[in-house]
């Protein structure tokens, strides 16, 4: 059960149901960190999105933007340059002042450019609050298992900007993490 009153909706479709002052901007930063312009390619950020998620045990989020990589096509886990930007994302997920020049040089070596880097660690600490967000309030998980696909499903076709169905099937509310 939730720490506060929210609608019957999972994660953070709920919190932000609630609380559409903040929903805006919230949705705003999800949508111009995982499909705004970027050398990493959507799928790319989805799965920082879902490691940093389930690194921090933040089931809501790891289920569902790993559902979303699958759904874009998903991200080559054995490229060389998303495995060293996992690394940065793993170390920001942790304390930021834990990333090395050592990481930054090794993702260079692999093919990041400065604006993967700067991408993958503002990703990562995005998603650590996000993730603080939904566990911090004890937001509800969805009953039925299948409803993370059916969700990444629109996230992936429609972003984060739409409104629309929920997870939950609920009609009108916004779009979630």
């Amino acid at each position: 059960m939730a720490h506060i009153d929210l609608p019957p909706l999972p994660g953070i479709a709920g919190l932000l149901a609630a609380h559409p002052h903040t929903a805006g901007p919230l949705n705003d930063l999800a949508e111009t960190l995982l499909r705004g312009p970027s050398p990493l390619t959507p799928a790319q950020r989805e799965t920082i999105a879902a490691h940093v998620s389930r690194g921090n045990g933040c089931e809501f989020c790891a289920r569902t933007h790993g559902a979303v990589a699958r759904e874009l096509g998903g991200a080559d886990a054995g490229d060389a340059t998303l495995r060293s930007l996992l690394v940065i994302a793993d170390r920001v997920r942790v304390d930021g002042r834990s990333v090395t020049e050592q990481d930054v040089a090794a993702a260079r070596e692999a093919g990041a450019d400065d604006r993967a880097i700067h991408d993958t660690v503002l990703i990562a600490a995005a998603f650590s609050m996000f993730n603080r967000y939904v566990d911090g309030l004890a937001t509800a998980l969805p009953a039925d298992p299948a409803d993370y696909d059916r969700h990444a499903s629109a996230l992936a076709a429609g972003g984060y900007l739409r409104t629309g169905t929920g997870p939950a099937g609920s009609p009108g509310q916004p779009s979630s993490r």
